[in-house]
């Protein structure tokens, strides 16, 4: 029974009278819940993204049933539904195409229901932001969960990490290196249980990113998928959204300019995807808080990297979790992020990392002993090739490849350069900028992982294992390399990268944050009379919608009509 004063959302359903009353609560009924379920009490709304196509999120229908024992435990109303599964390993040709349509289904699945709360279970990449995003938009109470990291994968003795080890092996057996056995049985060993990737990868990042949010609880991120306590945590999340709905801590009361600058400089310390930058985007543009692309470089400026994981470190989400977890993280950033705000848990930062312990500095560093230095995070660089900024992550690229000027060796499509990689004969040496275009949110549709390029065969023959690449395209968070990313604006719709000829020269100098394409105005100009934007990818369904609506990389990538929010307005009869 709700101990509030105000009315709640689900009343407005199972409080009824009359046809509308009768209708609402005679068909739930036939799940068999007792009378008093309807008596006003919380009702909490359980978004599962589970899958057996999202393998990072097959078991989140066991962890909704944690929740489920929180809420019923603590006088609310449990009731799971599923929102739309983004499994990055199988779905093509994009889980970023389908992030918007998770996330407007998810809003408008839980603005058409009678909830007062909703927990958001989520895993792979693109489900986190998707939900949230879509969240936001109502703004309910609303508390997060993700499903956690997979153990350590094993191979030969050592540690592997999901996505990196594909990365690393897969070049290794290109160059001749490693065997198709070999590769074989690292598969086998990589992916040994339940959870999502292991490695600082884009899973992982959004993971940290949102209880550096505030929208999970105190040490949710790094919980392996496996491990009882997610399970705990399951449970207290359950009890804690029904207090939530009664003390109405509505998402937007904790999604705020000060949270997400938490976010954006954990990120940093954390070594995290460059796939954060377009998801906070994203998520900030559904409450209106302003953020752009210029503050992850801004405010990120001198904040270390503190975290010595794959793909840019050494260790994995399961040593990570045994050293303390994001809570030691955020303690140890204390100086530069702020305490005061107050998350999901009810309390501040400051109280949620007040007792946390580092149990391992070699994976968790000090502020005074950092893994890497202030600005080996994320990046923004702008210039002729980029008039509206593009990625790069500094701690995943060659530091002799920082300052560099080469001669650009195009693509229209990836597809191409794939077969032109492995051609022995390819015209590419180590200063070569290999440019990949059409790939963006528009081009592709819906902007690919496939940002980092895989190195020309001639070149990993000849022991080469990085260049300079350029592209509108993403890139995988599991990935390294010096990859520069989410060029803006995108070919497709005739940014600067469209008009880049093979041979011309192209100019990085991260220290100055510049991407310059060194041709002279004049020359541009004409090639732009010549160019023609492609033919649309579709006329029919989501994909034509998606395409004629999609924001560019440097606003999050969402639909432009969906930026903003509907709030959570009850809304009319249905009978």
């Amino acid at each position: 029974m709700s101990t509030t004063n105000r009315p709640l959302r689900s009343g407005e359903w199972f409080g009824a009278e009359g046809r509308n009353g009768f209708i609402h609560r005679s068909w739930m009924r036939n799940q068999g819940f007792a009378d008093d379920v309807f008596d006003g009490r919380p009702v909490i709304g359980i978004a599962t993204t589970w899958s057996e196509l999202t393998p990072c999120n097959a078991h989140l229908r066991d962890l909704a049933e944690s929740v489920k024992r929180g809420v019923w435990e603590s006088g609310g109303l449990p009731l799971e539904f599923p929102a739309m599964s983004l499994g990055e390993p199988l779905m093509r040709p994009t889980t970023m195409l389908y992030r918007n349509l998770l996330a407007m289904e998810l809003e408008e699945s839980v603005r058409a229901n009678p909830l007062d709360g909703v927990v958001l279970l989520s895993g792979c990449d693109k489900t986190t932001p998707g939900l949230l995003m879509g969240a936001a938009s109502v703004d309910l109470p609303t508390l997060m969960l993700t499903g956690g990291p997979m153990l350590n994968g094993k191979f030969r003795g050592q540690d592997i990490g999901s996505g990196t080890v594909v990365w690393r092996f897969t070049e290794e057996m290109r160059a001749g290196r490693m065997t198709a056995a070999d590769c074989s049985e690292a598969e086998v060993g990589m992916s040994r249980s339940r959870g999502h990737c292991m490695t600082m990868g884009t899973a992982s990042t959004m993971a940290c990113v949102t209880e550096a949010l505030g929208v999970q609880l105190p040490g949710s991120a790094a919980v392996p998928a496996v491990d009882s306590r997610r399970y705990a945590l399951a449970h207290g999340a359950g009890r804690r959204i029904v207090a939530m709905v009664e003390q109405d801590q509505r998402l937007s009361s904790v999604l705020t300019r000060k949270a997400f600058e938490n976010a954006v400089r954990v990120n940093a310390a954390i070594g995290g995807s460059t796939n954060a930058v377009v998801h906070l985007l994203a998520i900030a543009g559904r409450l209106g808080v302003p953020l752009s692309l210029e503050d992850f470089d801004t405010l990120t400026a001198d904040v270390p990297m503190l975290v010595n994981l794959m793909p840019s470190g050494t260790y994995l989400m399961e040593d990570f979790f045994y050293a303390g977890g994001l809570p030691v993280v955020m303690k140890e950033l204390a100086p530069l992020l702020h305490m005061d705000h107050i998350t999901v848990s009810g309390r501040s930062v400051a109280e949620n990392v007040d007792g946390a312990q580092c149990w391992n500095r070699d994976v968790i560093g000090s502020m005074e002993e950092p893994f890497q230095p202030a600005g080996s995070g994320t990046v923004v660089l702008r210039g002729s090739l980029a008039p509206s900024g593009a990625v790069l992550k500094v701690s995943a690229a060659s530091a002799h490849l920082l300052t560099h000027t080469g001669p650009a060796l195009v693509f229209d499509r990836i597809e191409e350069y794939v077969v032109a990689a492995d051609d022995p004969d390819l015209d590419v040496t180590p200063d070569t900028v290999i440019v990949v275009r059409n790939a963006g949110p528009r081009g592709y549709p819906g902007f690919p992982e496939v940002g980092n390029v895989p190195m020309p065969r001639r070149l990993l023959a000849d022991g080469i294992t990085d260049m300079v690449r350029i592209s509108d395209a993403r890139m995988s968070g599991t990935g390294y390399g010096t990859c520069i990313l989410h060029v803006a604006p995108e070919a497709s719709v005739g940014g600067p990268l469209a008009l880049v000829r093979t041979g011309d020269l192209v100019s990085v100098d991260v220290s100055t944050r510049r991407l310059e394409l060194l041709v002279d105005d004049a020359e541009l100009a004409q090639r732009r009379t010549t160019w023609q934007p492609p033919k649309p990818v579709a006329d029919r369904g989501w994909v034509r919608l998606y395409s004629e609506h999609v924001l560019q990389a440097d606003s999050g990538a969402d639909l432009d009509f969906l930026v903003g929010g509907s709030g959570s307005a009850v809304p009319r009869h249905s009978h």
